[in-house]
């Protein structure tokens, strides 16, 4: 368990990390996390507001800026938005979790992505070792499935791959496992919100 800012957790409760830039949150993001909550049988889910993504070359909105967009999108008495990337010093997801799993020894965390994530997911840094370290849940976006399921991390990990039936189990296991769970979600990015001129960098 952990206070003075940080967000608490008890040993033995699985908690799900959806982590990314935010900029901006919108009910994509929503969509999936009620899911993930529902579907995987989480006590809670934190969102990882990230300093900004290695992948992305143009640098995103100001931190405070995005914390207080997705705290306005995302009300959940089980969803906690945080800045724990900025408070831990890491930027990468493979330094994130373990930071994350020595500060709260017991807890069971599940790393939450979007399919178009897990498309991406063997050019992030060191990304088999966030593999070897928690669960992950890949969550279906419009479009993505297909592309998603023939992935080379999708392909690599073939054999930890569990059904959909079982999602449940998911964070009462050991990694590697993961689990691609196919549902209808709001076909919004923030990529459009951003070229739609509705979200700015002010």
């Amino acid at each position: 368990m952990r206070g003075a800012g940080w967000p608490l957790a008890r040993p033995g409760q699985a908690i799900g990390l959806l982590g990314g830039s935010f900029d901006p949150a919108h009910a994509g993001h929503v969509a999936v996390t009620r899911a993930a909550l529902a579907r995987l049988g989480l006590d809670r889910v934190w969102w990882l507001v990230s300093p900004g993504n290695p992948l992305k070359r143009d640098p995103p909105a100001d931190l405070e800026r995005r914390l207080t967009c997705a705290r306005a999108v995302m009300m959940h008495p089980r969803v906690e938005i945080t800045a724990l990337e900025t408070r831990l010093g890491t930027r990468r997801t493979a330094e994130t979790v373990p930071a994350l799993i020595r500060r709260y020894p017991g807890v069971r965390f599940v790393w939450l992505m979007g399919a178009d994530n897990l498309v991406e997911f063997h050019k992030w840094d060191d990304w088999r070792r966030i593999v070897s370290l928690v669960p992950i849940a890949v969550l279906a976006r419009p479009g993505q499935g297909l592309a998603a399921q023939r992935a080379v991390a999708a392909r690599v990990m073939a054999r930890a791959r569990l059904p959909q039936h079982a999602a449940r189990l998911l964070a009462r296991s050991d990694p590697p496992a993961w689990v691609f769970l196919d549902m209808p979600l709001r076909d919004e990015s923030s990529t459009r919100l951003r070229a739609s001129g509705l979200w700015g960098k002010r």
